[in-house]
């Protein structure tokens, strides 16, 4: 539930994980710096004082933290700083309709991963289940991945072809017709595809290993 009281300790926690007051939250979001103290929390009536929605939407995107893990911490969910993202297995989502066609989780069978915030709500992660992405990735490991952010020469990326198969590659070039991906174990080999044949690319933003 929404309660003065939450939402003012959940403005607090997000400032201590951003390393500052919550004095110096407000500046940073260009706010007056006294507009979080505590004075402020109790009018003079003694009635609760809630804070503007205008200067929590300026303290999330001054610290580029989501609206979904701020009501996390509200609610009591999560951290500040922390998102939950979908997870699901690699070799699991490589069979099945766990994808749209632009690449976002859609369905059932994904499990939760509580991870530091990132500013993609589309994102989501893939356990390793083999050891196919040796010596870079083990089987446990885990790959945390972004439909929306624009992949960029020798980034590692998530590739999903029209026909179905899914890898992990590095992105060596790409055009409007062809794309060129490098393997990590020589025996994997490089690829070269034609885009009418890829169905999406999606960037690797974090992995745990």
């Amino acid at each position: 539930m929404l309660t003065h009281t939450r939402i003012w300790n959940a403005i607090d926690s997000l400032a201590e994980a951003n390393g500052m007051s919550a004095s110096g939250l407000a500046k940073k979001a260009g706010l007056d710096p006294t507009t979080f103290n505590r004075s402020k929390r109790i009018a003079a009536d003694g009635r609760p004082r809630w804070p503007s929605t205008e200067s929590v939407a300026k303290i999330l995107h001054a610290t580029g933290s989501s609206l979904e893990s701020f009501l996390d911490i509200v609610g009591g969910r999560g951290r500040a700083g922390n998102r939950t993202v979908p997870l699901i297995n690699f070799a699991q989502a490589t069979r099945g309709t766990y994808f749209t066609e632009v690449g976002h989780p859609v369905g059932n069978g994904w499990d939760e991963l509580t991870l530091p915030d990132i500013d993609d709500d589309h994102c989501y992660a893939l356990e390793i289940s083999g050891d196919t992405l040796l010596p870079l990735y083990r089987k446990g490991d885990t790959i945390v991945v972004s439909p929306s952010a624009k992949p960029r020469r020798g980034d590692r990326v998530v590739v999903r072809t029209s026909s179905g198969d899914m890898f992990v590659k590095e992105l060596q070039r790409k055009t409007d017709k062809f794309v060129e991906l490098r393997g990590f174990d020589p025996e994997q080999g490089d690829r070269t595809i034609p885009m009418a044949d890829i169905a999406w690319i999606a960037r690797i933003l974090w992995a745990s290993q």
